[in-house]
């Protein structure tokens, strides 16, 4: 058996999997109990906008935030997939994986709890620059 050597880009790419998979947990400790206690009943004929309308904003915020999950860190899992297959998932790259992972943490916490949006969408800025050099630094590297 030959031993391989794990990219260390790949480690915040496992951490954010877990931290969506963390969130998809909160998303359903919140709105289970939301829907038994206002007695939300699930009808497959109403589009899920409308059962989500009926929900308190601090129990869609949760649900919110895990689509959000699914959305831009597509391209970070991309990336970071990219630069472990052209062997550059080390030093400066794999500092702004954890970056962007510590930045998209911080915006799930933000968007399920408090939800103020500037502060919010700030740190979805930041997250988005830290993404953007790393796609560009990733670029560099294949092209």
């Amino acid at each position: 058996m030959e031993l391989t050597i794990v990219a260390p880009i790949l480690k915040p790419v496992v951490a954010l999997v877990l931290w969506s998979l963390v969130m998809w947990l909160w998303l359903y400790a919140t709105r289970i109990p939301a829907m038994q206690k206002l007695k939300i009943p699930l009808d497959p004929n109403k589009p899920p906008g409308e059962l989500a309308a009926q929900l308190p904003p601090n129990v869609r915020w949760k649900a919110d935030n895990y689509n959000h999950l699914m959305e831009q860190p597509t391209i970070f899992y991309a990336t970071a997939l990219a630069l472990t297959l052209a062997q550059a998932g080390d030093g400066l790259n794999a500092t702004l994986a954890w970056a962007y992972v510590g930045l998209r943490v911080v915006h799930s916490l933000i968007q399920a709890t408090v939800n103020v949006i500037m502060l919010r969408w700030a740190v979805f800025t930041a997250a988005s620059v830290v993404l953007v050099v790393l796609a560009v630094r990733a670029a560099m590297v294949v092209f």
